[in-house]
């Protein structure tokens, strides 16, 4: 089927806003083909010392400059569940990669923190610059000029986007990403947030709450709701950057290890030094990107997203805004319900057709670019699912129908004729709020604003029974430049709690979700944040503020005049520079804005003469013909 009228527009509008970045970041990459394999320009010495600790038969190879060499960037650590299958991966890609004719090295290493266990604790004002941190260390690892292809080991939160920050950095590189797989299922995401919910009114122990949560994390591998770190996987294969299918195999099993061996065979095969070669910085353009999103409101996937994907657009030279975002979302309907959308964890959602499933709804609904990856057949092999057969890896298609239409269904029938996220815009700024885990009754809210600059005093309000009935909580001083945007997850059982009680609840602010966040109306990411000058820092203690998600509307109710008057409040947070914050202090002061990748580091090619990217009024033009046509229109016809 011929590609949807707005999916082919926003692709095209970010195609002409990024021609001169994107142009200037596709010379560099011809720049660096012309030289040839890197390793081939190294010094006596340089090429010694990176040699020196290989055995006969790699340093053989390495010496001959005939053999591809594949570099391993690993995310390994055995503190997060999702990392430590990573542990022997190493290993099995050298002994495989010496079997096939090659060469592999462990490039390096980058940091990877668990947002789980930081959630409510000062490490959490790290998380987002980690990512930044990350793609500078993949930058690092890379810098020898000893690799053809580069091998990313990583799933989780902001490790995936840093690392593939950094492989774009090194755009004439080959790039192939291997997960390591979901844990296996424990008890159900519902009850685990019950049990929470439970806590927080004071009628659960803390031994039953913990028992709860080693139920639930109990094993190897990804965390089995649908948060950022899973919405990571689906992102990379909507994108083509990992072999089809890889996103959900439990870690440890035959098909797990075969799918590894696979991806190491690809990425030998796709270097420059073969006839194959398909560089990352070519493979993702405006297409890419644009599947991407649509794949993430298709799926109901993280918000965090919203801010990565900015920024590993501008990585390629791109430019990807919130406008572009919240089209699509308007554009792809939700074809899966899992947790926090839905009951089902990723384990039941890969039974039900998975990542096969919905991608080739989304192909044959023209809602998805079929483009090429590091395979051959283009995203139609991505409607294929893996299996082992007489001790083989083989391909299948997916199923033509879901197998459990409560978690995946088909555009004819989806959950919801748009995806999961919308944009809020109003006199607070714009904002985002997932509406795929709201039920429809809780996405539109007026009361009045209880303002808070620190999470906390929430929750002491609450003890003190001070809390209105309804309200609105403002938790600001929260955004990149106040203190590294931490994820406010630890709100969300005392809200849902309230929800539960049949009060009228809903969270606006500009700090960030967890991923797993869901049930309760919340505005997240408003920019400009108060410590930018945003309104946010405006709203006073019992104001009015309305938020509608079906509208696309965030607002305070405040006379326009007494508004404009108003000046922002000063942050009353307590500033914390000890436990690592100290060492982000540049970070949070040359951080762009969130709808701008909220990034700390210099990335990609220039935007426009210099600038930022801010298409706002370019989108404006034709919004509201858009939004007045049917979702589905041209599907539908």
């Amino acid at each position: 089927m011929s590609l949807h009228p707005r999916i082919e527009q926003v692709t095209e509008r970010i195609r002409k806003r990024s021609e001169k970045s994107r142009r200037a970041y596709l010379d560099g990459i011809d720049a660096a083909n012309r030289q040839g394999p890197h390793r081939a320009r190294l010094s006596c010495g340089n090429l010694a010392h990176a040699f020196a600790a290989c055995g006969p038969t790699d340093k053989g190879r390495l010496r001959a400059d005939v053999a591809p060499n594949l570099g391993i960037v690993t995310a390994y650590n055995d503190m997060l569940s999702a990392h430590q299958p990573f542990e022997h991966y190493p290993e099995r890609v050298r002994r495989l990669a010496r079997e096939l004719g090659g060469t592999a090295q462990v490039a390096g290493g980058v940091p990877a923190m668990c947002d789980g266990v930081t959630q409510g604790r000062p490490g959490m004002e790290l998380s987002l610059f980690s990512r930044d941190v990350i793609a500078q260390a993949t930058a690092v690892s890379l810098s020898h000029d000893m690799f053809d292809a580069a091998l990313y080991l990583g799933v989780c939160d902001k490790i995936v986007p840093g690392l593939l920050i950094g492989a774009l950095a090194f755009g004439h590189l080959p790039a192939v990403f291997v997960p390591a797989g979901p844990m296996t299922p424990g008890i159900p995401n519902k009850e685990k947030a019950a049990v929470r919910e439970r806590y927080a009114a004071g009628e659960a122990t803390r031994e039953e709450l913990l028992q709860a949560e080693s139920d639930s994390y109990h094993a190897p591998g990804t965390c089995t709701f649908y948060g950022t770190a899973n919405s990571n996987q689906v992102l990379l294969e909507a994108m083509g950057l990992q072999l089809p299918g890889t996103s959900f195999v439990n870690p440890d099993t035959p098909l797990r290890d075969a799918l590894t061996d696979a991806s190491v065979e690809r990425a030998l095969r796709i270097t420059a030094l073969g006839s194959d070669y398909r560089p990352i910085g070519q493979l993702i353009d405006e297409r890419a990107i644009v599947n991407a999103m649509a794949a993430l409101m298709a799926t109901g996937g993280s918000t965090n997203h919203t801010i990565h994907w900015v920024a590993v657009a501008r990585a390629a030279g791109l430019g990807l805004t919130w406008d572009d975002i919240d089209q699509i979302s308007q554009t792809v309907p939700l074809l899966a319900r899992v947790y926090p959308n839905g009951e089902a964890d990723v384990n039941r959602f890969a039974a039900a057709g998975g990542t096969a499933f919905v991608f080739r709804e989304l192909l044959d609904a023209g809602l998805m670019h079929d483009l090429p990856t590091i395979v051959p057949g283009g995203m139609r092999a991505f409607c294929d699912e893996p299996r082992i057969e007489a001790g083989k890896l083989t391909y299948s298609p997916g199923v033509a129908q879901s197998a459990d239409r409560e978690v995946t269904r088909g555009v004819a029938e989806a959950f919801e004729a748009q995806g999961g996220l919308r944009l809020l815009r109003g006199n607070l700024g714009r904002a985002l709020i997932k509406t795929s885990a709201v039920k429809p009754e809780y996405r539109t809210i007026e009361a009045p604003a209880v303002v808070v600059d620190d999470p906390k005093t929430l929750n002491k309000l609450h003890a003190a029974g001070a809390l209105p009935q309804d309200f609105v909580a403002v938790v600001r001083y929260q955004g990149p430049k106040a203190n590294g945007m931490p994820e406010l997850h630890s709100l969300a059982p005392l809200l849902g709690l309230l929800q539960n009680q049949g009060r009228r609840v809903a969270l606006v602010t500009d700090g960030r979700l967890s991923g797993a966040s869901g049930k309760i109306p919340a505005a997240i990411h408003v920019t400009p944040e108060a410590s930018a000058g945003g309104a946010i820092a405006k709203l006073r203690e019992g104001d009015i503020v309305r938020l509608d998600a079906e509208a696309g509307t965030l607002e305070a109710l405040v006379d326009p005049a007494e508004w404009k008057s108003r000046t922002a409040a000063p942050n009353t947070a307590p500033a914390g520079y000890d436990l690592g914050r100290n060492l982000f202090g540049f970070s949070r002061a040359k951080v762009s804005p969130a709808d701008q990748g909220a990034l700390s580091i210099s990335c990609g090619p220039p935007s426009p003469e210099g600038g930022d990217w801010d298409y706002d009024a370019e989108y404006e033009l034709g919004h509201d013909a858009a939004a007045a046509a049917a979702p589905h229109e041209a599907v539908d016809a």
